[in-house]
């Protein structure tokens, strides 16, 4: 699987969880498509792109188990959380009720909007008040990789009348997703992390009783009456969008080459070995951790990234004390090896 993607192979890459990788065939469908924009501007932009959008909107809204009219497609999924932040229209005083584990840019986003209460995801709604009007939690999270229970989460607190928004940034192709059956009012998702189309292919999914409050990311020609969140929300000035029609290759290619049991079971292994390399204990049981792991070290390094890459030629997330190992599809027993052996001399 090595020779399928564009990575150098001098690098051991084991942070697929930070940007994705693009598969060769995948990547040359991107540029076809760019290609195609590049020969004739006006019949791609102005007459042939809604058209193609909307195949390539249905082929994703199947592969996520959603109705294609309730799916738009953003660049990534911060997009789609802020889309969905202005969507509720949130006083200052007003509480948004997450973990203490979320993505640092979806944070600032809320922060803009209210008050932000962040607690231990066990405790959630322990917290709930009468100003709190939301509930916002990632599907996985992203620097501790955990799987969190979102169906459970999302179930409680439809139950006390509370919005639900999530970030699924890391779980489109890691988990198989039915967004319908999960009911979230907004769920943001990435494509071109695990299910590994090209930078910049996203989507926001929104229930139908809340699409005539979502805008898009501008205000363009899509509000133009009739208006609709689709066009609202795809109708964004003039822009390259190949990423996002390149997503029915990727489902293709993701579809064809599905590895994901054995990369479950390799990124298990390493955290176990790794935790045993570091003399740290594992910080969740194996059953919420999938293809992404994270492990604490016995204390902060900020420099140990930067060592690994430049003395081993591993690339690996490390924050605070926290290091997130990725295995895709490309990523195999010698990787894992390749780290170890690296950490054994760095704290030897």
């Amino acid at each position: 699987m090595k020779d399928r993607f564009l990575l150098d192979p001098e690098v051991t890459f084991l942070n697929h969880g930070s940007f994705g990788a693009t598969p060769r065939e995948v990547f040359e469908r991107y540029q076809a498509w760019q290609l195609e924009l590049e020969r004739e501007p006006v019949d791609m932009i102005a007459r042939r792109l809604p058209g193609l959008l909307a195949d390539a909107r249905a082929e994703l809204a199947a592969f996520v188990g959603a109705r294609p009219d309730d799916l738009t497609f953003v660049e990534n999924a911060t997009t789609g959380v802020n889309m969905a932040a202005r969507a509720l229209a949130l006083r200052p005083d007003d509480e948004v009720l997450t973990t203490n584990l979320e993505y640092g840019a979806c944070v600032f986003t809320w922060q803009q909007h209210c008050r932000l209460v962040q607690v231990p995801w066990q405790e959630l709604f322990d917290h709930v008040t009468e100003r709190t009007k939301a509930v916002f939690v990632s599907h996985i999270t992203s620097a501790t990789a955990l799987v969190l229970p979102v169906e459970a989460i999302v179930r409680e607190a439809r139950s006390r009348g509370l919005t639900t928004v999530v970030d699924g940034a890391h779980a489109v192709a890691q988990l198989d997703l039915d967004l319908d059956a999960l009911g979230a009012d907004f769920y943001s998702g990435n494509c071109h992390k695990w299910l590994m189309a090209p930078k910049g292919a996203g989507f926001l999914h929104v229930r139908p009783e809340w699409q005539e409050r979502v805008g898009g990311a501008i205000v363009s020609w899509g509000y133009e009456e009739p208006a609709t969140f689709i066009s609202r929300t795809s109708l964004q000035g003039t822009r390259d969008s190949a990423a996002y029609l390149t997503v029915p290759a990727a489902i293709e290619f993701f579809r064809a080459h599905d590895d994901r049991e054995r990369c479950i079971a390799l990124a298990r292994e390493a955290r176990r070995e790794l935790c045993a390399l570091l003399g740290t204990e594992p910080i969740a049981p194996d059953e919420m951790v999938l293809q992404m792991a994270s492990v604490r070290l016995p204390e902060p390094d900020a420099t140990l990234n930067r060592r690994l890459f430049d003395d081993y030629r591993v690339e690996i997330p490390v924050q605070g004390d926290l290091m997130r190992i990725s295995i895709a599809a490309y990523n195999d027993r010698a990787d894992v090896d390749r780290l170890l052996f690296a950490l054994g001399e760095l704290y030897a």
